[in-house]
């Protein structure tokens, strides 16, 4: 039973990644459109679908409950402008021909959370952790030597997914709940934002049924990896769930160099080798930890 539970959780979560992974494919549909168009668009209807499942399931009061803890919101509306902007910088990265550079935003996403974890919860790094986080740096420092410029894009989807992981954890509500929380408070302006564009003639929607239907599909393709996700979450350890994490990136690597052809000359292949290896140490002392903290548990609960 418990490894069909495994297998389940498994197949979850590489559809939840594989969803975010094939975004590039689905955003360049829409490059036509301005930016915050397409994230305001994005706002209204992850929130219409996303309110719409918790009423569904039985939840809009629990919801509402939420509602009414002020902590909570001022630290779900903080998470709420990090994912906007993280939306926003992505959605323009991929449209502007920078998915290979996107990816290696969320390649090194979890070594800045373990070092946002030492600044704001005091976790200490276990030495290979530290020297995974090195190997990054040096992966990164050299994008900027070989190109005079920081990876502004890869570092700014990395810091504003990893904050908003940080203000995730410091929170206890569920996934569907979480997101419908935040899309609310960009709900109004982004409601009022399409609004204005429709009343100036600017509006992309009732344009073409194609876009029109590219601009709902984008809150059903915000809803269904985050769902995926939290079932996953469920039935699988944080380790495995890490672990598949990575599929993402990889996806939006090879779609930015195989379909759209963007570069990835030496100098790429050399920074990413080094992120990549520095993943590698990381993922694997993340393992041998695990295993450890398990055999210890079931030693103590053995006494």
């Amino acid at each position: 039973m418990e490894t069909n539970k495994h297998n389940v959780g498994i197949l979850y979560a590489i559809g939840a990644y594989a969803c975010w992974g094939l975004f590039p494919i689905f955003w360049k549909q829409l490059d036509h459109i301005p930016i915050l168009e397409i994230v305001m668009q994005r706002m209204v209807w992850s929130y219409l679908l996303i309110i719409g499942l918790i009423v569904v399931m039985g939840q809009f009061r629990p919801f509402i409950s939420y509602l009414k803890q002020p902590q909570l919101l001022a630290r779900l509306f903080i998470a709420s402008l990090l994912m906007s902007l993280n939306w926003a910088v992505f959605i323009w990265a991929v449209n502007d021909g920078q998915v290979v550079e996107s990816s290696l935003g969320y390649f090194i996403n979890p070594l800045f959370s373990v070092l946002l974890g030492v600044v704001f919860f005091s976790e200490r790094l276990r030495a290979v952790q530290s020297l995974a986080v090195f190997i990054a740096f040096i992966g990164v420092a050299s994008l900027v030597i070989n190109h005079g410029k920081l990876p502004m894009v890869s570092l700014t989807l990395a810091i504003t997914f990893s904050l908003y992981g940080v203000i995730k954890k410091t929170v206890s509500v569920p996934a569907t709940h979480g997101m419908a929380i935040e899309t609310l408070f960009m709900f109004v302006p982004a409601v009022g934002y399409v609004f204005y564009l429709s009343n100036t003639g600017q509006s992309h929607w009732g344009q073409s049924t194609n876009t029109d239907v590219l601009f709902i599909l984008s809150g059903l393709f915000t809803l269904i990896p985050l769902v995926l996700f939290a079932l996953a979450a469920k039935k699988i350890s944080l380790t495995a769930l890490g672990m598949t994490q990575y599929l993402a990136p990889f996806s939006q690597l090879a779609i930015g160099v195989f379909i759209y052809h963007e570069p990835f000359g030496s100098e790429r292949m050399l920074a990413f080798s080094l992120v990549w290896c520095a993943l590698f140490i990381y993922s694997v002392d993340q393992i041998i930890h695990q295993r450890k903290k398990s055999r210890h548990a079931r030693a103590a609960s053995a006494l």
